[in-house]
């Protein structure tokens, strides 16, 4: 090897070695672990956010104010719909209760869907309401509703075939027993009525 290429050999390791040495010293120029966690643990945020929008309070009346509740259990309610081809359509999951008027002492039947909490049932519970079981389940009843209040599309009211379904066949058996007491209840009242 010639002298001048020994020469560029040794400069351009020289320049590597310079540029690696600069490199090392660029990432020492961070503080120690140890540093940071200290730094960090002796600052405390102070932020502090203001409301963009301020809301007003709002009454929600859901026109159960003046009623109390008789029984309240949770159930999963069907309807059939035999259009377009006859079958059960799930109306909604919920809890099923039973309302007393504080004023005519009238029961009616009402649920509510859980998220939305919107009505998929409310009628009164008329003694002319028929309470059947459902072919091949015991945690199921079947009835027909003559006019049933639920759908805000329909406010005089719909007649409507409703299932109701139950965990277990103990809380089918205390609906029953429930509903017919509640039937018995309205009964007394609408012969004093007439």
């Amino acid at each position: 090897m010639s002298e001048v290429e020994k020469k560029e050999e040794e400069t351009t390791t020289t320049t590597t070695v310079e540029k690696t040495e600069e490199k090392k010293e660029e990432t020492s120029s961070f503080a120690p672990a140890a540093e940071i966690k200290e730094y960090a643990a002796d600052v405390e945020p102070n932020v502090e956010y203001e409301a963009t929008l301020k809301r007003d309070v709002v009454e929600v009346k859901t026109n159960e104010e003046n009623e109390d509740t008789l029984f309240e259990i949770r159930a999963k309610l069907y309807r059939f719909d035999t259009d377009p081809s006859p079958q059960w359509k799930e109306r909604g999951t919920g809890n099923v209760r039973f309302l007393e008027d504080k004023d005519s002492k009238r029961i009616r039947v009402v649920m509510r869907r859980d998220k939305t909490l919107k009505v998929c049932l409310n009628h009164h519970i008329s003694p002319a309401l028929s309470l059947g079981e459902m072919t091949g389940s015991d945690k199921s009843w079947v009835w027909k509703c003559p006019k049933d209040f639920s759908d805000e599309e329909k406010p005089e009211g719909v007649e409507e075939l409703f299932a109701i379904r139950f965990a277990t066949p103990e809380n089918a058996g205390l609906f029953k027993t429930e509903f017919q007491k509640c039937q018995a209840k309205n009964e007394a009242i609408e012969k004093k009525t007439e």
